[in-house]
């Protein structure tokens, strides 16, 4: 299905209009911010920048996620020094509304955040969002780094691949300053739900983002681009780079994952690409995370290594290329094999996080 910019109907204006139902608030106030789903920060953290029209309406999709610390509403992308609200939505100034999004890259890429960024908004309409016009609602990706740049570019051919849009017009640019909104905007949609629904329904947005996606969705390895060393060593700990990059192998016993019994899947830690199900896991004995099979007969590569002088299967991820483990013809039925992985090179996505991260073509194999 491609879909194109849908221009607003008489009964939606007239809602808008008559609720008056603008990606506005109250007037300019000195209220602190209130930073929602704020989680205690790792050590590693990463800021991804995007924009997407009203914030109100780019703060919901991500602030739902594992692995994002904090999301923000503000403006950046100009040249004006702390704008106000005021300022910015009368499109007097160069900014543009955006969403400041602080995230722990060691549980969720960045490529996974683009893949919920494009399915928020409407990527062909470079001159405003659905109600709201001009360019202070232009959407945008504001690349911090030249690896960000890399897996936008990537990210943003892989959707003009699927042929879902005609055409798409965000920007990728590099990242400015970035000027937190008033405290009144951050969690609109929390602290204001009856409006911010309302409007959300009344402006189009919610309408096109179901007719676009009802029946299709994009993979939730949509841009992934190897990060180069440097960055693989700030983003992941320790263990999990001389694991993952260098074939090394955790301690038993003491690893996340070896007694694990969430529901879910199990997926490679650098790139996120799906690996196994919880479904099939099983307690070995061994001390590490142990499955009877992979959730895909493609989704693993095989190689052989003779580190300890006798031949045995390694387990690497394709598309990523980490070392995860071995696997032995020791295991119970149906399969007879044990694949013998490590937990650090492993990420768990639980059933409730399978759907907005789009891993839910697997959730059926799941109870």
């Amino acid at each position: 299905m491609k879909t194109s910019r849908p221009w607003l109907g008489t009964q939606a204006s007239l809602l808008i209009a008559s609720l008056t139902l603008a990606c506005s608030g109250p007037a300019d106030t000195a209220e602190p911010i209130h930073e929602s789903a704020v989680r205690t920060a790792p050590e590693n953290v990463a800021i991804a920048t995007v924009a997407g029209g009203c914030f109100w309406c780019m703060e919901p999709p991500f602030e739902k996620l594992d692995g994002v610390i904090s999301v923000v509403s503000g403006y950046t992308g100009g040249t004006e020094v702390d704008p106000s609200y005021k300022q910015v939505s009368s499109g007097n100034t160069s900014h543009t509304e955006a969403v400041k999004i602080t995230y722990d890259p060691a549980v969720i890429g960045y490529h996974q955040l683009l893949r919920v960024f494009w399915k928020s908004f409407d990527p062909t309409d470079a001159t405003g969002q659905f109600g709201d016009r001009g360019s202070q609602y232009r959407p945008a990706i504001f690349v911090h780094d030249d690896y960000q740049r890399q897996v936008a570019e990537a990210s943003l051919a892989a959707l003009k691949s699927t042929g879902i849009f005609d055409e798409i017009a965000t920007e990728i640019v590099p990242s400015s300053v970035f000027y937190p909104a008033e405290g009144y905007h951050q969690d609109y949609y929390k602290k204001n739900p009856t409006h911010y629904y309302a409007y959300r329904r009344g402006s189009g947005r919610t309408g096109f983002l179901e007719r676009t996606w009802q029946d299709v969705d994009l993979p939730p390895t949509l841009g992934f681009v190897k990060p180069p060393q440097p960055a693989l060593q700030q983003h992941l700990d320790e263990l999990q780079y001389q694991v993952t990059q260098h074939d090394g192998t955790e301690r038993p016993y003491a690893n996340t994952y070896w007694d694990h019994k969430g529901v879910g899947i199990y997926v490679d830690i650098v790139s996120g690409e799906p690996l196994f199900t919880s479904t099939d896991k099983f307690k070995s004995g061994t001390g590490w995370p142990s499955f009877t099979q992979p959730l895909a007969e493609d989704a693993l590569a095989e190689d052989t290594d003779y580190k300890i002088g006798v031949p045995r299967t390694e387990i690497r991820s394709k598309l990523a290329d980490s070392h995860l483990g071995h696997v032995f013809s020791d295991g119970p039925a149906p399969t007879g094999l044990r694949y013998c992985m490590n937990s650090a090179s492993l990420r768990f996505v639980s059933k409730k996080q399978m759907e907005p991260l789009g891993y839910g073509e697997w959730m059926a194999s799941l109870p």
